[in-house]
Parts: structure tokens; sequence; C-alpha cells
């Protein structure tokens, strides 16, 4: 492993045949005249090391009397005279600038701070501070405790001072890693998990950045550069910051993280996120498009399999938001929606309010009582009171859950085009239970079998794909080791299989294993084959045979972080998925809504119930109470 760490990961190197004098010239015409050649100076700066370019900083001054960054920040405007002047600097002084910008800008930017003090070798600290105390005349430790407090500041004070930095010398690391492991074993909760229940603020985003390095600097920086471009607007000082910071060490296996975790490659998300000179310099950086590679660098292929193994060890407890109402009583508030529903008008929040607040088994006695007592039908007056999405959303939460399965399977399919995403995620996260129960409920509903629904509305292998999962007949239980090793293999020699054998092949594993024995199966494809399987899934297949196995794997990996990203993807854009997002919501409620929230957040930076406030109106600002004491979520 020393070998491996001892490689050149990096995009940027030093050019062959190297001219300083030559490249002077070069960027002196480039900025000659009326306008700037930006194409001949982006092409130049990005093709050389930054040792060449201070090379290049001494050469110009020699040959025309001129200060080279002070002629690109007059030549070059917004974004990319910003990227091109800070890969000028050195790394050192490069650093010392970010962390002074932080300090003493308006306001703290204390996650620049994070990402910095947490990430940087011993070596790249010293340098840091000389080259401050240089640049600035100040002490970047006494900056930094002026304008931080608390248990953050101390922090921060001990990663200056290299108490806790040594830990990125290999031995120590590797044996952290270990002792991360073996916490997680004996807790049965990660270590991240603890410092999120233990600390907030800065401090627990420090402490977790320390043990993110601690466990993959370049898994670290692939998630602050998904973070610096998703949603809207780009952090474009973390973008650039990273970018340079990173092209001569490690980008190499930052962009494979990246591709790992977001099944995307860093080198599209720049290409679709940022424009003209500023990306076509950030994309030189990147180097390449991994979308169009299929095989693993060693450090990711290693931190894949380690994603599957502990998928399949980590223990997760499953939380709600909905809980059953403590003294309940059905007759009371069957009488409270009949008042709420009665005369001029509809008092929607007291509706709201009483349906958010009970169990689905509550729902069900409400509509029992309302009957009995009232003589009418709840849902029939729901309907005629209410409109739209609170409507939809309304009766969605009064349905049993299998009557709401069976409702939304039946919109999937019905009138002009089929929602053949709604049908891949309820088949591949339902149980055998639920299947069954969502069975009953559409032959009862609908005097019609879903199978032959889906067989009426479908085609070709996504129907085979939908009919086998509409079984409800998936395996049950744990892994079995030798026999996922085989599995493993089949899926291996099927890639290099016709396509229809290959999707056969994968339909007759995925379909039907039980998700313990698929997350052994899908570890060991990372040996057998040093490749992703979700790759070689959008590489290899398409349409909506892709996006079924695709749904099915990533279910299988974290079914909370699938529905956070369909979640994610139901508002982001023009418009909002209203029906996706009424159906997560309502199903999930009482199963794991909380771990979807907690995903969500994780990866989007942002809280579910901020993007559902901008996204929706009144349904949205009803339903989320306070973040401790909310309604669905």
């Amino acid at each position: 492993s020393q070998k491996i760490l001892q490689v050149f990961r990096g995009t940027i190197a030093d050019a062959p045949d190297f001219d300083p004098s030559a490249d002077a010239e070069t960027l002196y015409n480039a900025m000659k005249g009326i306008g700037s050649d930006k194409e001949a100076i982006l092409d130049l700066v990005t093709s050389r090391s930054n040792a060449q370019r201070q090379e290049i900083i001494s050469a110009y001054k020699c040959s025309f009397g001129k200060d080279l960054i002070d002629d690109l920040k007059y030549e070059l405007t917004g974004k990319f005279e910003r990227l091109i002047v800070s890969l000028m600097r050195t790394p050192a002084y490069h650093d010392a600038k970010e962390i002074h910008d932080a300090v003493k800008g308006v306001g703290t930017n204390e996650r620049c701070l994070i990402e910095v003090m947490a990430s940087r070798t011993n070596k790249q600290i010293h340098d840091m501070v000389a080259a401050y105390k240089d640049a600035y005349g100040s002490d970047i430790e006494e900056d930094i405790i002026m304008d931080t407090s608390g248990h953050f500041k101390k922090m921060l004070v001990v990663l200056l001072q290299h108490y806790v930095i040594f830990c990125f010398l290999t031995p120590v690391v590797t044996h952290l890693r270990m002792v991360f492991d073996a916490y997680e074993k004996i807790g049965e909760t990660s270590i991240e998990d603890s410092i999120k229940s233990e600390l907030s603020g800065d401090f627990e985003r420090l402490m977790l950045a320390v043990v993110q390095c601690i466990r993959s600097v370049p898994m670290f920086f692939a998630k602050r550069l998904y973070k610096s471009m998703k949603g809207l607007g780009t952090a474009d000082n973390t973008l650039i910051r990273i970018m340079i910071s990173r092209s001569e060490i490690d980008m190499l296996d930052i962009r494979e993280c990246f591709r790992l975790r977001y099944e995307k490659s860093l080198y599209n998300m720049i290409k679709d996120d940022t424009s003209g000179d500023y990306k076509r310099t950030l994309l030189n950086l990147c180097g390449g498009d991994d979308d169009l590679a299929g095989e693993f660098f060693p450090e990711a292929a290693q931190i894949a399999y380690k994603m599957w193994e502990l998928s399949a060890t980590t223990k997760v407890q499953l939380r709600p938001t909905v809980r059953p109402a403590p003294n309940f009583d059905p007759a009371a508030d069957a009488q409270a929606l009949r008042k709420a529903m009665k005369g001029f008008g509809t008092d929607e929040d007291t509706i709201i309010d009483i349906v958010t607040q009970r169990s689905n088994a509550q729902r069900q006695e409400i509509r029992q009582a309302f009957k009995s007592l009232l003589g009418r039908d709840l849902m029939k007056d729901l309907k005629s009171e209410l409109s739209k999405n609170l409507e939809r959303l309304i009766i969605g939460l009064m349905l049993t859950p299998a009557e709401f399965d069976a409702k939304m399977m039946r919109k999937a399919m019905e009138g002009a085009g089929t929602d053949e995403h709604a049908l891949i995620e309820i088949l591949v996260t339902r149980s055998n239970e639920e299947i069954h129960a969502m069975n009953d409920a559409y032959q009862n509903a609908y005097k019609k079998s879903l199978e032959e629904a889906i067989q009426s509305d479908t085609s070709g292998h996504f129907c085979r794909i939908l009919v086998s999962l509409v079984q409800g007949a998936r395996e049950e239980g744990p892994a079995d080791v030798e026999r996922a090793n085989a599995d493993a293999q089949e899926l291996a020699d099927a890639c290099n299989a016709e396509s229809d054998d290959m999707e056969m092949k994968f339909m007759s594993i995925l379909c039907t294993r039980s998700v313990p024995h698929l997350r052994r199966v899908f570890q060991e494809f990372v040996k057998c084959t040093n490749k992703d399987i979700e790759q070689i899934i959008k590489k290899e297949m398409s349409g909506d045979v892709k996006n079924a196995f695709y749904a099915i794997v990533r279910s299988v990996k974290n079914q909370p972080s699938y529905f956070a990203d369909r979640l994610y993807k139901a508002m982001k854009g023009l418009g909002t998925d209203d029906r996706a997002l009424i159906r997560i919501m309502v199903s999930r409620c009482e199963i794991d809504l909380f771990n979807i929230r907690k995903e969500f957040k994780e990866t989007h930076d942002a809280s579910l119930h901020e993007f559902i406030q901008v996204e929706t109106m009144i349904v949205s600002l009803s339903l989320w109470k306070d973040e401790q004491d909310f309604a669905i979520v």
C-alpha cells in the first residue's frame, strides 16, 4: 500500500521541455493590445505545474519589468480572473489568502476554515503559517482566535499547533480507521453519528471533517465539491479552492470518489454547472471524464468495497416522524373533522393538525367513527371540501398503506403515458408483505390484478422486471457468502454477454435475492471486476431497464438515501413533481422519514424542511412544525 500512496495522483504535472521565458512572452502577447487571448492564457497556465508558474512569474518580471499577477488581474474579470490569479500563487500563499479572507471579510467563513484546517498535512500547515505572516504581517493563530470562539476556536488552534494533524501519517491513519471500525461494531453506531448527536454547530462540522479526512481525504473533497455545485447557484470560492489545491495532489482519487458517491463524473458536473473560460479552466484542472471510464483506481476500489461492507454491517434504526397520538379519542376527532367541514369555508388547519398527528391505524378508527356516529363517508366529505394537492395529500394519509400503494400504482399507469419512475420506486422499496397487501388492495379496488395491469401497460425486459417484483417473492434472510461469491462472478461474466442475456442474468439475481445477500454480492462484484455495479448498469444498459436495476442497487445500498435522492429530484429544477413528493412523504412517514431527512441533509447540505418550504406553499407551511416536533416530517 505504501507503493500506491507514492504514485502521482494529480492531474497537473511539470510540462516537459519547459521554457519559462517563452511562456512569459506568450502570456505577454496574449494580454497585449485591446482585449486578451483568454484561451491562450488558460491553456498555458493549466498545463504548467505550480513550481513552473513561479518561474514564469520571475521570467515575466525579468523580460518585461512588470508583475504578471497584476497584469492578469487587470486583463481578466470575475470568476475566471479569480481562478487564474489563484493558480499563479504558491499553495502556501493560496491557503494563507483563503484563511485571511475567511477571517477578515464581512463575517467569518467557518466552512473555509474547517476545510483547510482539517485537510492539510503538517508541512502544508507549517508553510501556510509562514506565508500568512509574510503576506499580512500578522500571526494566523492570533487572527483565528480573534475571529472564532468556544470549542471550535480551541480545536482550530490544536490543528494549527500540529497536535492532531500528525494523524495524517500513514500508520496512524490506518490505526484510527481500525479504531473507527471497532467503535462501530461495539456501539452499533458510527463515530460520525456519535459526533452529530453529541456536538453541534461549527465544532460539530470541524470534528466531522477531521474524521472524514482520516477515513478518506479524497472522499472528503468529493463531498465538498458536490455541495459546492448542487442546488441553486454555485459556491465558486469553494470550487476554485479545491480544484486548485488538489490538482497536483489527489485529483484523480477525488474524481473516482465523486463518481462512486454521486453516480456522475466530476467533469460532467462542472460542465453542467459552469460556463465560458471559467468552465474550460476548471475542466483542464479536472483532467478527464470518468463517466467514460469503467475501472476503479486502487484507492477508489478499496473505498467502494468498504462502502458495501459498511452497508452490510451497519445496523440502522429506522425512525418514523409520525407516531400514534396519546390519549386518542376517535369519536372526538370525527366530531372535530365534521365541524371543520360544516358551513361556509373549511377549517383546513384543523383537518391538517388532526390527520398528520395520528398514526394510520388511528386514522382508520376515525373513518369508522365518522361513519357510525355521523352516518357520513369521511373520504367523500374530505374530497368535496379540499382541493388540488392538499386533497391528494390528506386523502393519501387517510387510506391504508396498501390502498395508497395500489392507488399510486393505478395513477402511474392510467391516462396518457406511464410514470415508470413511480412503478419502479414502489415495487423496488416494498417488502414482500407490503407487495402482497398492495396486490389484494388493487384487485379489490379496480377488479383487476396488478400483474395484469403492469403487463398491459409495459413491455419487454422492463415488464418482466416489474412482474418479477410484483410477485412479492424476494428471498429473505442473511447473506450466503459462498453463493454471494458465485452470484457476483455470474454478474461479472454477464457483463461480457449480449445485452439481452446480461439483462436476464441481472434480473434473475437482482429481483430475487434478499437485501442482505445482494449487499454482499455487490461488494464481491467490486473484487471480481474492479468496477462499480452502479456504473456498469449506467454504462451498459438504457431506458427503464437501467432505471429499474439502478433503483434496486441504490435501495439495497441505502434505502433512506435512495428516497432522499427521489425527493431532491422531485423538487429541483422548474416545477415540483407533487405526486412523487406526496407519495414518498405519505408512504414513509411511519417507517423511516426521519432517516430520509438525515440523508437529505447529509447529501444536499440543506434540510428537507427548508426545501419543501421553498418548493411548496400552504401545505408545507401548515404541515411542517418545529424541527423537534413536526407533523409528517
